[in-house]
């Protein structure tokens, strides 16, 4: 098709994306290494506490010729756990630097030194006798995982197709939870988790980042990251015919290109600058949103509180693990539909029905805990209450999240955007982590009244304020917030529209503008 007057062909429409082998492998390869990895690290250390504990306790007794007091060993536990996400604030500070200077693919192939170095020193810790080590590693471990948890969607949504993007963003997710639920399934204690497997069961942490480490060297750096932020179209170009099994990427390119003239007038935007950066505003506080509201909405206490409610039902503490690992299926069933339901749905349907189901199985829960004393039929209630709000969270505001914060933000202000929306993601969860047993103590069942209420507010904020990016481009979701941000987008006339292809709004011209 010909533009009549000016005789020049009009832009090439987009190819549909398609899941091409060299696409799907790079998807695997980093996310098993990364993902599947930092999910590992969650699980790995709870169903087999008592054991690790035991080994505290030997290994002080032979040092010291008694054994620990009890607040000594809850301190060294305390640590244990919450120096995890200490170590994933301290990643998600450094991620935009390592995203900057050495790409996305480059800062996910460094970040595995973070996870092979742990887990060599936690596999030794036993013959060293040594429980430190096991604390230094969590350390560096949250590290990884913080890193991780930030480059990874990058490197995903840089790489997807538009119509794709939503399913390989949600892939973060659902190899967070694989790597959940293979630990829940080795911490077994006729598995690893029994005092001659632990060593093996923690350095098992390492393989996923080994194979990453092996692997990932042969797929292309973020095609956006190369055109953008390296100005190396040709290598792009490449990239791109490479990820999507045809040579005909030129429109693809083209937004690229667009994307490009949109940013070079602003150039990279720095944590302090996007903070005071009036046309990101509202970005900026829906990615806060979102992460707090992750957090907040009590998915790390029902996993604390799971295994109380299971035994107030009947189940035997010795078999509650196997419970867990059936709210383990059920989790990895649920994120893996919503993979496939983002982009039919959209992202704001699936997040608004997740919290809907969250908040309401929060109330119900609190309703069976307080009256299943004087109505014992009511626990199965509660153990019932506990699968739907984790299908709940599992089908949106676990996995949607990572997609939505890739692509409210266009290329020069991401790596910064992520490393605020890690920031948040990991200082709510140690909150969590660290409030919750206190809270739980002093108003019991009450306490899921609080993430119900946090259920609802989250649900309200993504309906009033966060736009469908569902088949749209990061520049036209880009102009959406622009409004909402009291930006005015210049009006330019038809015939431009047509001859320089698709409407691109700088920052400078945002900035000017407001």
């Amino acid at each position: 098709m010909e533009n009549k007057e000016a005789g020049t062909p009009l832009p090439t429409p987009p190819r549909e994306g398609r899941l091409q082998p060299t696409l799907v492998l790079a998807t695997l390869s980093a996310a098993f290494g990364s993902a599947f990895q930092y999910g590992y690290n969650i699980a790995v250390i709870n169903t087999p506490h008592m054991v690790l504990k035991s080994f505290y306790n030997e290994t002080y007794f032979e040092r010291h010729a008694t054994f620990m007091d009890q607040e000594v060993m809850l301190l060294l536990w305390s640590c244990t756990v919450s120096v995890f996400p200490l170590g994933g604030l301290l990643g998600s500070l450094v991620v935009s630097l390592l995203a900057d200077r050495c790409g996305r693919k480059g800062a996910l192939l460094v970040n595995n030194v973070f996870a092979i170095v742990p887990a060599v020193l936690m596999g030794a810790s036993k013959a060293a006798k040594a429980f430190e080590l096991i604390i230094c590693s969590r350390v560096v471990l949250g590290v990884c995982a913080g890193i991780s948890y930030s480059a990874l969607p990058m490197y995903l949504g840089e790489l997807a197709p538009k119509n794709l993007r939503g399913m390989l963003g949600t892939m973060t997710e659902v190899f967070v939870i694989l790597g959940v639920f293979l630990a829940q399934i080795f911490s077994l204690h006729a598995i690893l988790g029994n005092p001659s497997g632990w060593p093996v069961l923690l350095a098992l942490t390492g393989v996923p980042a080994l194979i990453q480490l092996l692997s990932l060297p042969f797929f292309p750096e973020s095609p956006r990251y190369t055109l953008i932020q390296k100005g190396d179209e040709a290598t792009a170009r490449q990239a791109l015919q490479r990820l999507r099994g045809h040579a005909d990427v030129e429109a693809e390119l083209e937004d690229m290109r667009a994307e490009a003239q949109a940013e070079r007038a602003e150039g990279h935007l720095s944590v302090l600058n996007l903070c005071t950066f009036r046309p990101l505003r509202w970005q900026l506080v829906s990615i806060v949103v979102l992460m707090a509201g992750q957090q907040l909405s009590g998915i790390n206490a029902i996993n604390y509180y799971a295994d109380i409610i299971y035994v107030s039902a009947g189940v035997e503490p010795s078999h509650s693990q196997y419970i867990t690992v059936g709210a383990g299926v059920i989790n990895i069933v649920m994120t893996v539909i919503s993979a496939f339901l983002v982009e039919r749905l959209g992202r704001r349907r699936l997040l608004l029905v997740g919290y809907g189901i969250c908040g309401s199985s929060c109330l119900v829960l609190t309703l069976a805990l307080l009256f299943q004393s004087t109505v014992p039929e009511l626990s199965y209630l509660s153990v019932l209450c506990v699968f739907a709000y984790i299908s709940g969270h599992s089908i949106g505001p676990s996995p949607v999240p990572a997609v939505v914060r890739t692509e409210i933000f266009l290329q020069s202000s991401r790596p910064a955007a992520l490393m605020v929306d890690g920031a948040v993601h990991w200082f709510t969860n140690f909150i969590v982590g660290f409030v919750f047993p206190s809270v739980q103590v002093a108003i019991g069942a009450y306490s899921f009244i609080i993430f119900a209420g946090i259920c609802v507010l989250t649900a309200v904020y993504i309906y009033v304020v966060i736009p469908e990016t569902k088949g749209r481009t990061f520049v036209e979701i880009n102009h959406i917030f622009a409004k909402r941000n009291g930006v005015e987008i210049p009006e330019e006339k038809k015939e431009d529209n047509i001859n320089v292809g698709p409407h691109v709004l700088s920052m400078a011209t945002m900035k000017t503008s407001f």
